[in-house]
This record gives C-alpha cells, sequence and structure tokens, in this order.
C-alpha cells in the first residue's frame, strides 16, 4: 500500500482549498468524501455577497467553482466517503468505504451540521414542513407562509430569501436582539412581509400529512406551511475525537495553524475552534492547514 503525503477528508471550500494547495505544494495525495461539498452549509446558501472579488454570487455557483479550480489542477479526488481514522507510529490509516489509505498527515475538513430544534413534531415532520435549509426546500412555501427559528446570520439570511418568495414570513429568536450581521438586519427591516417574534421560544410544531401550525411556549400558537431550523451547528468530529482534543461542543481544538493535539493531524473549515465560521475563513483554513502539514513533512 502506497505511503502518501496527505490524505484530505471532506469536500466543502476548507477541503477544496487544502486540496489546491496541496497540489501546488507537490503533495502525493487524496482528497476524499468530495461529495460531501454537495450537502454542504455553503450549497445552502441562496446568495453570498461578502466573498471578496465576487460580489453576489450563488452559493452552489461558488462551490462549484472551487471544485473547478481544484480539478483544473489535477488534485486527485474521490467521492468515497470516510469510515475510520486511525494513528500508530506517525502513520494514518484512513478507511473509506472502497478503499484504505496510509499517509503521513491527514488534513480534516469535515466541516458542521445543523443543530436540531429539539421539540416536540420536528422530527415527526421533517421533510413533510420542516427544513434545515429554506434555498433547498422554500419552494414548498411559495405564496405561502413560513416560520424560520435563529437569530444568526444563517437564520435572517433565510428570512431574506423566503421574504422574496412567500407570502408571510415569521422569524422567532429567544434574544431580543439579533446576533446577526447589521447589513443583514438592516435588509430585513425592509421587508413588509417579515413579522419578527424576539424573545420567543417554540413548544411544539403540529400538523397532519404536513406541518400546519406551531405553538410558542407562552401558549401562541400560528398557522404556518412551514418551519425553518437554523439554531447553529455541530461539528462533524466524530471520526477524529479519539485522536485530537475537542472542546465541550465537539469542536476540535485548533489555531490558525490548524495543528490538532494529534501530530501529523491538522483540521481546517467549520469543524475547529474558532470566532468566526464563513467561507472566506474556511478556505483560509485550508491554505493554512497544507502550509502546516508541509512544515511537518520537512522538519
Amino acid at each position: 500500500m502506497e505511503l502518501l503525503d496527505m490524505v484530505i477528508v471532506g469536500g466543502g471550500a476548507a477541503g477544496l482549498t487544502a486540496a489546491v494547495y496541496a497540489r501546488r505544494a507537490g503533495l502525493r495525495f487524496v482528497m476524499l468524501d468530495v461529495a460531501s461539498s454537495m450537502g454542504s452549509q455553503l450549497t445552502q446558501t441562496d446568495e453570498v455577497e461578502n466573498y471578496t472579488g465576487l460580489g453576489k454570487i450563488g452559493g452552489m455557483e461558488l462551490i462549484m467553482k472551487f471544485r473547478e479550480h481544484a480539478q483544473s489542477m489535477g488534485a486527485p479526488m474521490s467521492d468515497e466517503s470516510v469510515k475510520t481514522i486511525a494513528e500508530s507510529d506517525g502513520v494514518f490509516t484512513v478507511t473509506a468505504s472502497k478503499n484504505t489509505y496510509t499517509a503521513k498527515t491527514v488534513v480534516y475538513c469535515a466541516g458542521a451540521s445543523h443543530r436540531p430544534l429539539g421539540v416536540p413534531g420536528e422530527a415527526e415532520f421533517s421533510g413533510k414542513g420542516v427544513s434545515y435549509c429554506a434555498v433547498c426546500d422554500g419552494f414548498f412555501c411559495r405564496n405561502k407562509t413560513a416560520l424560520i427559528v435563529g437569530g444568526g446570520d444563517t437564520a435572517v439570511s433565510e428570512a431574506l430569501y423566503l421574504a422574496k418568495i412567500c407570502k408571510q414570513v415569521y422569524l422567532v429568536h429567544r434574544r431580543d436582539e439579533f446576533r446577526a450581521a447589521k447589513a443583514l438586519t438592516d435588509r430585513l427591516g425592509e421587508c413588509e412581509n417579515v413579522t419578527c417574534f424576539m424573545n420567543a421560544e417554540l413548544a411544539e410544531i403540529s400538523g397532519e400529512s404536513r406541518v400546519t401550525s406551531v405553538t410558542f411556549k407562552d401558549g401562541r400558537s400560528l398557522d404556518v406551511d412551514g418551519v425553518f431550523v437554523a439554531v447553529g451547528i455541530v461539528p462533524n468530529s466524530q471520526l477524529i475525537r479519539p485522536l485530537a482534543e475537542c472542546d465541550s461542543a465537539g469542536f476540535v481544538k485548533a489555531g490558525e495553524s490548524g495543528a490538532t493535539s494529534c501530530e501529523g493531524l491538522f483540521v481546517a473549515g467549520d469543524v475547529r475552534t474558532k470566532p468566526l465560521r464563513q467561507i472566506i475563513t474556511a478556505c483560509s483554513d485550508g491554505a493554512n492547514a497544507v502550509n502546516s502539514a508541509v512544515d511537518y513533512l520537512n522538519r
């Protein structure tokens, strides 16, 4: 079995950038789970307007540009999913759905997943009016009434998207002010069909074959055709938790270098501990992690 310099796990912004930098560094590597980019948070973003130099661009269009760039450089990619990652005597064994790979370093870019709200009816009506992606499923509420739960950039961005296609949009946030960027909340205030409920929390999602209403913890109820949950993310760090130190939320502890507590294992993107999770910082992480891995390989 060939011993590679690097295995990159994950096909989002961080992973694809890592592949570009690994190729430029002349490393022997493979990028796995490339198909994960099609389910990444970036592809679920209707409009990206803060990626430097591109102005406004669709999330799917942007991830495809990243992928085309890596492919144009001949970066070796495989869509097979990763099952386990183990380390012994400085060598990593990555077992995937079709093949097993050995490498001197691993750059882990598995990202994060949507956090569930955790109220009665959420699981029951998932895919039947409950969604975690307005861009993916908003068309089901076209000219209807939609409700979004959350107060960050994602929640407000999804409210703005739904406001363009829905008759009425409700935005529910448990605090008294949004955490989203001011540029987004300013735009939200201009939408006549968006009503915000602050200091409010859902108690239950109800319906028959599909969602028909929600109930608040204070007893109020609203008739809605769809509920979109945007209350944060959960890191996809399960595969490397036995190897690397994580914080209480499961994010892998690593600084700007991407270096973890396990020598040779680097992380990039939303899976690592950091104050700002954006597309541009994920790309930066991917570049930094490969640079750090190259220093590790050359020492």
